[in-house]
């Protein structure tokens, strides 16, 4: 919960809600379970082990024990910069996504509109893709531009990125550093299509199965599938219009979604300005 400054855990057989960690009120103290504090918590994400969360408001990369719920600082000075170095010697401005390939994480830098790596065995941080400048260029690493990145999952191979502002999806090969667009016109619409013919209006999640992206479009009210393989997007749930009503595909509603997972089998919604956490089978 990025406003309430805590990170819950819902067991999904149950829906019980807990806290694992969170003072709940604005600060960046390491600690223990609600000793620790965070100041705006956006993206998260898992090894299985640990939690790594993007505290935005702090521009820091926070670690948290899942067995224990013990909070640590893994990278970033506090401070807003672009430096890349080992933990708290690197800067972010805003980090909003984070995932992880099992060896390193990858976060979108928004302010900064890069997209960096963190090494988990040393906490080295660079800068692995963006010029540092907004714009919407493919390119290979710091030649590439982005425009307020969100969003970021991987499949392993390739990072997948919803640049919020440039209304695309971006595909990024992990191994040579290579941007390019994978789908969406550029234009802020919510239009099916394949490839570049298609639309979005302000994407922010992104998750993957493997084989299809899910992708929360924020302006549009609606969850987007695209499939990697073909770059074809259609509209997998959402009328387009704000609400909050339970159904199948378009015809259920939601209100400005952001984030969204997947276990494999269903997919799950923070359906923001609903206050919901949500479920597509």
């Amino acid at each position: 919960m990025s406003d309430r400054y805590r990170i819950r855990q819902i067991v999904i057989s149950t829906g019980s809600v807990t806290t694992l960690a969170g003072s709940g009120s604005a600060g960046s103290s390491d600690g223990t379970g609600t000793s620790a504090s965070f100041y705006l918590p956006y993206g998260i994400t898992t090894n299985g082990t640990n939690l790594y969360s993007v505290d935005f408001g702090s521009n820091l990369i926070r670690q948290i024990v899942i067995s224990t719920g013990s909070v640590t600082t893994l990278a970033g000075s506090g401070s807003a910069g672009s430096s890349d170095g080992t933990g708290t010697s690197a800067s972010f401005d805003y980090p909003r996504g984070i995932t992880t390939d099992g060896r390193n994480l990858y976060v979108s830098d928004y302010n900064n509109h890069l997209i960096r790596q963190i090494v988990f065995s040393t906490g080295v941080v660079t800068t692995l893709a963006g010029t540092g400048s907004s714009g919407s260029t493919n390119g290979t690493g710091t030649s590439a531009s982005f425009y307020h990145p969100e969003g970021i999952t991987t499949d392993g191979t390739n990072l997948y990125l919803a640049d919020k502002y440039n209304h695309q999806i971006r595909q990024i090969v992990i191994s040579t550093r290579v941007v390019s667009t994978l789908a969406g016109s550029g234009t802020s619409l919510s239009v099916d299509g394949t490839g570049t013919s298609s639309s979005f209006s302000s994407p922010i999640g992104i998750t993957t199965d493997g084989r299809n992206l899910y992708v929360t479009d924020e302006s549009s009210s609606t969850i987007r599938k695209v499939v990697i393989s073909t770059g074809v997007v259609t509209t997998l749930a959402g009328t387009g219009s704000i609400g909050s009503l339970n159904d199948t595909g378009t015809s259920a509603s939601f209100y400005h979604p952001h984030g969204i997972t997947t276990d494999g089998t269903n997919l799950y919604v923070a359906d923001k300005k609903n206050f919901l956490i949500r479920q597509i089978e």
